[in-house]
């Protein structure tokens, strides 16, 4: 029993209920619902639809024998494939359908699907979160696991595009075929490749239909070895026992006599007989048997997001069906709304199979930057084998004295550390002022001293690019520029440390508060950053006013040589 697909078909009967008992939404009409099961199957897919389409019990197309009831429109989900499926028959009679699904691209072609209505929000930031939760924890080196099918195409590509914008790389790519045959030819022979990678973190997409081989066969692997980042879409939940937990709006076999359904539920649930005489009759049922009975990881009543479109789906049709009339042609008016965030659950493994989806944080592809995505880390449960937060990168990073070289063949995440050359260290002041500059909005940067950090990395910088200036062909410009660039460059880095030391000296000085605030918001040890660079200009033009350098040819440095070179000028001077 698919017990989610059939809470669905609850959730479907409640907004139906509800809209029927406002006199104000529908006055004088009562909606009605009929309910097919749609295997899935490539080659039965259409059989039950064209049942419904025709009323015959024989699927023969292009009749209709209805003559009580006719439908207004069609639901269909959450397999996006079935309601492709279905999609392509309804609308050679134009008939209205509403997918309740996650959104699905292929699905929005209008001129494919022109009677086709998607109720989940247009998703187009799914890789940028995905991707920005990777980032968030240091994960460079990630897995993937796609469909073999045009969403798992389209979503590679948009990820690997997400992807290498921010350095993360691809550690590997899966794509799963849909049929079982060709899943298990495959797939086993690169499972072990994928144990043993040292991608700790794999990206799966899909749903339960496109991924279904996978599903059935991963089993533990899913929870102990990797972090699997997944969408919502995909039901990982285990269902051996059974807990004591909530309700749903009253459901029972008693209220509902018509849905042969719901007595199998209370006899597999509460063991409930069933009649001698009739087997959809129950007998010596608990008095207060409900769906409370049922765990919320096998029968879960929290609205999620298949019940609220499914919800929406039934209260979108209502102004529809207030003007229609008896022959009129009307079309819905649909405008599809983005996705403005995500949530970001993690799931909960208990012992005796009660598994749960927890809400860690969310992204908000439309905030700032800086802004987007929100986690409260310690609210993640992180597989058995992790004590702390898991890495995923291909090389560790290089230390102090030591230089990335790429793997050849490999990707740029790969590379070894190799000891700088004789006279050479490894320089990383560019890319902490960028982290810097990135951040800048961040508390920990400005408890930093924002301006003073960006002056200390700015001027370590033209420091090393100083080194420029004494390179080529000397003249009288590089002459006077070499010493006064490099001197001043080195006299702001210097004072620029000193008025960062001062800072915190006063900051933990025992002094009067009233004198500590005033010093610390006038910012007065800032000073000494001109007052140190005016000597030096001082100096410099005392130095160059009394013995500027020059030109100078040197014949003893190399036999046979004439080396030019800048003559500082007086050594006192200088």
């Amino acid at each position: 029993y698919n017990f989610k697909i059939y809470r669905l078909i609850l959730d479907l009967v409640f907004a139906i209920e509800e809209i029927n008992r406002s006199p104000h939404l529908l006055p004088n009409i009562s909606l009605g619902f009929d309910f097919y099961n749609i295997p899935f199957s490539e080659k039965n897919v259409l059989t039950n639809a064209i049942i419904w389409l025709t009323g015959l019990s024989m699927p023969i197309s292009n009749y209709n024998c209805i003559k009580e009831r006719k439908s207004a429109a069609a639901l269909t989900g959450p397999s996006w494939a079935r309601s492709a499926h279905i999609g392509t028959l309804l609308q050679l009679y134009k008939f209205p359908q509403l997918t309740v699904g996650p959104f699905d691209p292929i699905l929005s072609d209008q001129d494919q699907f022109h009677s086709l209505y998607q109720m989940a929000p247009k998703g187009t930031s799914l890789s940028l979160a995905m991707v920005s939760l990777m980032l968030h924890f240091g994960w460079t080196w990630v897995g993937l696991i796609v469909p073999d099918d045009s969403r798992g195409i389209q979503f590679l590509s948009d990820i690997r595009e997400k992807m290498e914008n921010n350095q993360v790389c691809t550690a590997f790519v899966e794509m799963i075929p849909s049929t079982w045959n060709s899943f298990s030819k495959t797939f086993w022979k690169n499972f072990g490749m994928i144990q043993e990678s040292l991608a700790n973190i794999i990206i799966i997409y899909g749903d339960n239909d496109s991924l279904q081989g996978l599903m059935r066969n991963l089993g533990q692997h899913i929870f102990t070895t990797k972090v699997w980042v997944m969408t919502s879409q995909w039901d990982v939940t285990n269902i051996p026992d059974y807990f004591l937990l909530d309700s749903f709006h009253g459901i029972n076999p008693y209220k509902y006599p018509e849905d042969n359904y719901l007595p199998k539920l209370w006899f597999l649930f509460f063991k409930c007989p069933f009649s001698e005489h009739d087997c959809q009759l129950l007998e010596n049922c608990q008095p207060n048997a409900s769906l409370e009975l049922v765990p919320r990881h096998i029968f879960d009543m929290a609205m999620n997001e298949d019940s609220y479109n499914i919800y929406k789906a039934v209260y979108t049709l209502h102004p529809f069906l207030k003007n229609i009339h008896v022959g009129d042609h009307m079309a819905l008016e649909w405008k599809q709304k983005l996705d403005d965030k995500y949530d970001i659950l993690n799931f909960w493994n208990f012992p005796k199979g009660l598994g749960l989806k927890v809400k860690v944080g969310i992204f908000l592809p439309n905030a700032p930057q800086d802004q987007q995505l929100s986690l409260s880390e310690e609210m993640i449960r992180w597989p058995d084998k992790y004590s702390e937060i898991p890495k995923s990168v291909c090389s560790e990073s290089c230390g102090p004295g030591f230089k990335k070289v790429t793997q050849e063949g490999k990707a740029v995440c790969c590379y070894d550390c190799t000891p700088c050359a004789d006279n050479e260290i490894s320089n990383e002041t560019v890319v902490v002022l960028g982290l810097f500059v990135k951040h800048r909005d961040t508390p920990i940067v400005k408890a930093n001293n924002r301006t003073l950090s960006y002056t200390l990395l700015i001027t370590l910088t033209v420091c090393f690019l100083c080194a420029l200036l004494f390179i080529g062909r000397p003249n009288i410009t590089t002459c006077v520029l070499q010493q006064i660039i490099f001197g001043g460059a080195f006299t702001v880095a210097l004072a620029t440390v000193l008025a960062k030391a001062i800072t915190v000296v006063i900051a933990f000085k025992v002094t009067s508060r009233r004198v500590v605030r005033w010093l610390i918001i006038s910012k007065a040890p800032n000073f000494i950053i001109p007052i140190c660079t005016l000597i030096h200009l001082v100096l410099c033009g005392i130095w160059l006013g009394t013995s500027p350098p020059f030109l100078d040819q040197d014949y003893h440095a190399e036999h046979g040589n004439i080396i030019i070179l800048c003559n500082k000028g007086s050594a006192l001077a200088f």
